[in-house]
Parts: structure tokens; sequence; C-alpha cells
């Protein structure tokens, strides 16, 4: 097999990706947009000595679980992977997902307890980020393609709120109207990079972030009308974030207030929170609910005290808290983004927890700092980024800690399972875990993992 050759593959299995998978002539090749079942044409854009990748030309025969796409973007645009097989069937794929990970990378014969689906499956997205460029009709914003940073117009995302779409046109009005540039990698030229929206479920507010390649944000009282214009009075916060970095992190260090607060307000578990434009919140809240109240389960009578590493605005100690009962209990969270922790601790103090302390810093630091001080937690819940723990951290909490039970919620099985069976290796071992789906129509998964000593 050579690129540019033309193959009929028969799809036999999916990767963690959602690529379909299928061997000829003994090499695995991946192909997007396919299923189990599919018997595809596709044409061959890589070759390495261990796979090849293809691109989907035809379905010869199509997939028992195959069903029709609700998306004219899907061919082009990275943001679904799914969108083409039934919901069910995506449900089976990320749970075997999750059990082939933990089996095969964290060496453990245990099985997953059924996975969770998501209460919403469209528009369950409370958070997203558009980035910029030049297309026929002048300024346009949309979604990176697969594999690539060249926008894709995709108004009306089936993934996003519809108020989202009404906030981006009247960016593009108001960027059209002063002939505002987008910002160009290759060049490092242009004004515009992204816009962050942020959607409050449960009140209806929303921020506008504009993320710019300059000191300020020109025609920026203009921008405001646009947005009232659009959007009326949900509208509550309008900012700008100067990055003019070449790097393809999307915030840079400095935000500036233009319009309303520096946050919008939402509710989760019954905590009512407070939301910056760089604070991690789960994006699809009905169904962090469900993860929350799993992993809350968890929480036993004699659980007093509590540590949160990686603990964002302090959305899952204060739910744990709101749900288990916070007298008797003491909750220390960890966070190292500063408008994080300031929320955390705004959120805590609108709930009326006063038995908690919220830490700026490194988890590993601070969880070296608060062994130091003599803290002995019964319980530790870690929410780690995508890359998960590392191995000075889970030493800490499995050696330095020793809590009865450690609580690891994931958002990549990958990890989960590797940092399982160094747990296993200090006498951790896991006793269940449970995939939830956040993230309909696209390849991730969370999952709530419990192990105890």
């Amino acid at each position: 097999m050579k690129k540019n050759d033309e193959i009929i593959l028969e799809i036999t299995a999916l990767s963690s990706l959602g690529a379909g998978i299928g061997k000829y002539n003994g090499l695995a090749v991946f192909v997007d947009q396919t299923g189990v079942g599919d018997t595809v044409k596709a044409h061959i854009i890589k070759v390495k000595k261990s796979f090849a990748v293809g691109k989907l030309m035809e379905v010869i025969v199509p997939s028992p679980h195959r069903k029709d796409v609700d998306c004219l973007a899907f061919r082009q645009c990275g943001g679904c992977s799914f969108r083409h097989i039934t919901y069910e069937h995506e449900l089976m794929v990320k749970e075997q997902s999750v059990k082939d990970a933990i089996n095969r990378i964290g060496g453990i014969n245990l099985d997953p307890l059924p996975i969770t689906p998501s209460p919403a499956l469209c528009h369950y997205r409370n958070k997203a980020q558009y980035p910029f460029s030049y297309g026929e009709d002048g300024l346009c914003y949309g979604f990176f393609a697969r594999h690539s940073h060249r926008v894709v117009k995709n108004g009306g995302c089936l993934l996003q709120p519809d108020i989202f779409e009404k906030a981006m046109q009247g960016v593009k009005v108001w960027a059209d109207k002063f002939n505002l540039t987008a910002y160009d990698e290759q060049t490092g030229k242009g004004l515009l990079r992204h816009a962050l929206l942020r959607f409050g479920e449960t009140t209806g507010e929303v921020m506008v972030v504009l993320i710019i390649n300059g000191d300020s944000l020109p025609f920026a009282d203009e921008l405001t009308k646009a947005l009232k214009e659009y959007i009326g009075d949900a509208l509550v916060s309008l900012e700008y974030n100067i990055n003019k970095k070449d790097t393809n992190v999307i915030l840079g260090e400095k935000t500036v207030l233009v319009y309303g607060k520096p946050y919008i307000n939402d509710e989760i578990c019954g905590v009512k929170v407070k939301i910056s434009a760089e604070s991690f919140y789960q994006v699809n809240r009905p169904a962090a609910e469900v993860l929350y109240k799993k992993a809350a389960a968890y929480i036993e009578k004699d659980d007093n005290i509590i540590i949160d590493l990686f603990c964002g605005i302090g959305t899952i100690g204060l739910s744990v808290l709101n749900l288990c009962g916070a007298d008797g209990r003491y909750l220390y969270g960890v966070e190292i983004v500063p408008a994080a922790i300031e929320n955390a601790k705004q959120n805590a103090v609108s709930c009326n927890a006063e038995n908690c302390e919220f830490i700026l810093g490194d988890a590993t630091k601070a969880a070296g700092d608060l062994k130091t001080r003599g803290i002995k937690p019964d319980v530790v819940i870690v929410d780690p980024p995508r890359k998960g723990c590392d191995e000075g951290l889970i030493s800490i909490i499995a050696t330095d800690f020793a809590p009865k039970k450690i609580i690891y919620i994931s958002c990549d099985p990958a990890t989960l399972a590797r940092d399982a069976k160094l747990l296993g290796g200090l006498g951790y071992s896991l006793k269940e875990y449970s995939p939830v789906d956040l993230f309909p129509a696209t390849a991730h998964v969370e999952t709530v993992a419990l192990f105890s000593r």
C-alpha cells in the first residue's frame, strides 16, 4: 500500500479518537467518519510502518449503526466525531474505550459500571471558542477542520446554544462595519484571534470575550451596542483578552473588562457559582451534575477532611458539601488559575460554606504544603487535565496523605488507566469506575473512579 491508493476496507473497530479502523493486508488503516460494520472506499493519505490513514470516499455497505448526518459541516469540521452513528452505538463505543484502557494500560481486569448518557444530545455546551479567519464573505468564524487550523464556517452549530450564534452574528456585523482584520498565523498580523463565549444555563447570562493580537480593542462601545441588539439583556459580560504570542494557547495573560461584570452566574448541584473567562467549568452542566452526584455518593459519614485537587471554581468540592452535608467536614481546594480561585472563594460565600479553604498553586506543590501542615485527609478528589496526574503528585497522595479513598474524575481514559496502575503499585485498588457521557457526538468521555487503600 502507498499514498494515493484507493482501497476497499471493512471497518471492524473504532479508535479512541472516533476514527474507524480496518485491516488491509494486515496493516491497520484509520478512516474518519466511518463506523463498525461499514464497507468503504478510502483514499490513502498517509502510510507508516505500523498504520495508514485513509480519507472516506464512499460508503459501499453501510453499518447497521449508521444514521443520517444532521450537520452540513460534519465532513469538514473537527468538532464532532459521531454524527453519523446512532447514540446507542456511540455510548457502547465510549464505554468499551474506557474498559479497554483500564484493562490494557492499567492492567486491571475490572468491567465498568454501565455508561450514563447525557441528558441532552444537542445544544448542551455552555462554552465555545470560535477562531476567526477570512472567507468568501470577508471575516468569518467557525471551528477548525480536522487535523488543521483551517476555519470551517459553521453557523448554528448543533453542540452550542442558539444564543451563541446570535452573539457571533453581532460580532461579525461589528467587525465588518469597522473593517477589523482576522489574525493570520502565518504572518502574525491581524487583530481578531478568537471569540470565547460562555452561557449560564440556569440564569441565561452570556459572556463574550474577544481574544486579540493587540493592546486594546477598538470600537469597544460599538461592539457592546451590536451585541445588545442581537442578544439583549442576556449580555452581562464583555471583555477582551490580549494574546500577541505565536502560540496555539488561546488565552493570553491579561483580560480587560469592557461592559458588565467579569463573570457570569450559574448553578450546579444546588451551588450558585460565578464563572470567569479563565475558569474551568464543565461544558455540559446537566451531565456534570450526574458526574458530581456519582462522586458525592462515595463520601461516607466519617469522611470529614476532603482535599479537592484541580478544584477549578470549587464546583466538585462545594457540590459534595452541599449533597453530603457540611457539618463536621472541612474542604481544602487547590487550583493554579488565580481567577478560578477567586471564583471558588466567592462561590463558597454564596452557598454559606465556611468550613473550606481554597489555595492558589500547582497541585503537586500545594499538596506538599498541605502535607507539611499536617493535613491528613480522609478523601482526596482529583479532577486533572487530560494529561492526568504526575507521578510526584500521585506519590504524595498515596504515600504522604494515605487517605482511605481517592475519587478520580478523568476526561481521558488512557491517563486514568496509567494513573490507576501507579496507584495500584502504591497500595490503592480500583473498586469501581463509571463512564459518564458529557460530550455527545464527540469522541470524549468522562469517568469517575473510586480507589480504596
